[in-house]
């Protein structure tokens, strides 16, 4: 059992639950309450990680933080190294990947919350921010927590996104996923088998919680 990988595959998922959290709300509620004719666009772009394959995804990133890219000359500057295979720059690429799977719960909780309540607080002089944070957030919790578990456990198995971007340093970012195809890669199937079982388990237990906390998990968009 490789405990280093899990320990970054579990600080991995960690930390881009809490990044989609605070980037995805404010999308998903432009997305919730928008009424630009074009919005389509933008909840496309959100969920093409869903359609797109892991490899295609990750080259595209990998391009676009990789020493030629202005985020990555930027990085360099401040840093004094380049994002490419290292921990941040597979964040960035976790956060991508993910997206969808925070956006859209979150988006469907949003837009799910009685119209009424808002042309209420709003007609007692209450403003939007101050609406969102008494009546919005509190009426969907269930969504966001759900929105949560998803990003985590989606982050906690990926392979095609952490391969492409972060390649396989152990302690930086050798994942478990990657761990599990090194070991079948070395015919060490004993580890393999007791590391995809831990996975497996784990990833049983988040969606147990997904589903206790709602009846249906969101299949699509929310019709507006």
């Amino acid at each position: 059992m490789d405990w280093t990988a899990m320990w970054v595959s579990v600080r991995l998922s960690a930390a881009t639950m809490v990044v989609l959290l605070l980037v995805g709300t404010p999308i998903a509620y432009w997305i919730a309450f928008s009424k630009w004719r074009w919005k389509f666009l933008v909840e496309a772009i959100v969920a093409l990680p869903l359609v797109l394959p892991p490899t295609v995804l990750g080259f595209y990133i990998l391009v676009g933080i990789g020493p030629a890219s202005p985020l990555g000359q930027l990085n360099t500057r401040l840093t004094g190294r380049g994002l490419a295979f290292t921990f941040e720059g597979l964040l960035i690429a976790s956060v991508l990947y993910s997206l969808p799977f925070a956006v859209q719960p979150f988006s469907a909780a949003f837009a799910s919350v009685d119209k009424n309540l808002l042309e209420v607080s709003w007609s007692l002089g209450v403003s939007r921010r101050s609406t969102f944070r008494r009546v919005v957030l509190p009426l969907s919790v269930r969504g966001l927590v759900t929105g949560m578990v998803l990003s985590f456990a989606h982050t906690l198995g990926e392979f095609g996104v952490v391969l492409m971007v972060g390649g396989n340093l152990p302690g930086v970012t050798r994942t478990v996923s990657i761990a599990i195809y090194d070991s079948v890669q070395a015919l060490d199937y004993q580890a393999a088998w007791q590391t995809s079982l831990l996975l497996l388990l784990v990833s049983f237990a988040i969606l147990s919680i997904t589903y206790s906390l709602q009846k249906t998990v969101w299949a699509a968009w929310p019709m507006n």
